[in-house]
C-alpha cells in the first residue's frame, strides 16, 4: 500500500481538480462560482443560515453577504429572522430563486449523477463514508493548530 503522505497528496490533488470542475461549470453557467456554491447549498429544501453556508462551504462572510445582497436584489432569495437567534437569518429561495437554481444546477446534478453512479459500480457505499472520516479525522489532527481566524 502507498504511503500515507502520497496517499494524501492523490487525494488533494483530486480535490483541487474537483473544485475546479464546479469553478468552470459555475463560468460555463454564467454564474459566480460562489453564486453557485449559494444556489446548491439552498436547492436541498433545508434552512440555512449565513453563517452555516459560510462554514460548510468555506465561502468569507463578507464575500457571501455581497452575494446574498445581490441574489436578494434579483429577486432570488429573502432574508428570514431564525427564531431564538436574533442576529442570524435564514436565507429562503423564492419561486424566482428556485427556478433559477434549477435552471443553473439540473444538468450539474445530472453530471454529478452519473459520476456517482459509476464510482459507486466500483466502491459501492464506501466513498462518501471514507471523505466524511478522513475530514473528521483532518479536523481533529488540526485541532488547536490555526489561530479562530485561520479555521476552515
Amino acid at each position: 500500500m502507498e504511503n500515507c503522505r502520497a496517499l494524501n497528496r492523490r487525494l488533494m490533488v483530486a480535490v483541487n481538480l474537483m473544485d475546479g470542475f464546479y469553478y468552470s461549470w459555475a463560468r460555463r453557467s454564467g454564474v459566480s462560482g460562489h453564486t453557485l456554491a449559494l444556489l446548491y447549498a439552498l436547492d436541498d429544501g433545508l434552512p440555512h443560515s449565513q453563517k452555516q453556508i459560510s462554514e460548510e462551504y468555506l465561502i468569507p462572510k463578507t464575500t457571501l453577504n455581497t452575494v446574498v445582497k445581490a441574489c436578494q436584489e434579483a429577486g432570488y432569495l429573502t432574508l428570514e429572522h431564525m427564531p431564538g437567534q436574533p442576529r442570524q437569518r435564514r436565507i429562503c429561495l423564492t419561486e424566482a430563486g428556485r427556478a433559477y437554481a434549477r435552471q443553473a444546477l439540473e444538468e450539474l446534478y445530472h453530471t454529478e449523477d452519473a459520476a456517482m453512479a459509476a464510482t459507486l459500480r466500483l466502491f459501492p457505499e464506501e466513498v462518501v463514508p471514507a471523505m466524511e472520516y478522513y475530514v473528521a479525522q483532518l479536523r481533529a489532527a488540526f485541532a488547536g493548530k490555526f489561530s479562530k481566524k485561520e479555521e476552515p
